[in-house]
């Protein structure tokens, strides 16, 4: 099973069947917040839901396809984060991720989308990181900009949220990019 320390008050784990009331509780309280950039909130509705997500997402673990990871501030479940896919062939890594409301602006997540990358480069040896994100969605848009990916251009009209089209910036980093960024510290 994956478990990974980011630091002293940060963690990722896989998610677990246990896990679907404390995502759901997390969904419920950061609901209206994440609906803006997520287009699944509609169709999670009940424990049951988030239980039959994180089915899904063991599945695609261990079938070698992607990770869904649990993100544990000071031990409690305050979001999602992974690797959405996982292609074998290229060597390319898809990270996604959401977090709750009452976590968000404490440099949460770009700690954790920093240690997937060092995941993906130097444990599962994949040569190109990739994050997609809405172009209106700017506080996720700061997160490769301050870990220095690279902007390689817009998917229009990549995602359909509820009633409407919006399209998606694609940020890559390269494996030799990431180890010199590394080294530079």
């Amino acid at each position: 099973m994956f478990t990974h320390k980011v630091d002293e008050d940060l963690a990722l784990k896989l998610v677990e069947p246990q896990d679907a009331p404390r995502i759901f509780e997390l969904i419920e309280q950061s609901r209206e917040y994440l609906r803006q950039w997520l287009p699944w909130l509609d169709v999670t509705t009940k424990v049951s839901d988030t239980r039959v997500f994180i089915k899904g997402t063991r599945a695609h673990y261990i079938e070698n396809k992607g990770m869904t990871t649990a993100i544990l501030y000071k031990d409690e479940i305050v979001g999602i984060a992974g690797f959405n896919e996982l292609d074998w062939v290229n060597r390319t890594a898809l990270i996604g991720y959401w977090l709750g409301k009452p976590y968000t602006g404490k440099g949460i997540m770009t700690k954790v989308v920093k240690a997937l990358v060092n995941v993906a480069v130097y444990e599962l040896k994949m040569n190109r990181i990739d994050i997609r994100i809405a172009t209106n969605n700017y506080k996720s848009l700061s997160i490769p900009k301050r870990l220095g990916f690279t902007e390689e251009g817009i998917l229009r009209q990549a995602e359909w949220l509820y009633d409407h089209y919006v399209d998606h910036i694609v940020y890559s980093m390269l494996a030799d990019q990431w180890e010199s960024i590394e080294k530079e510290g």
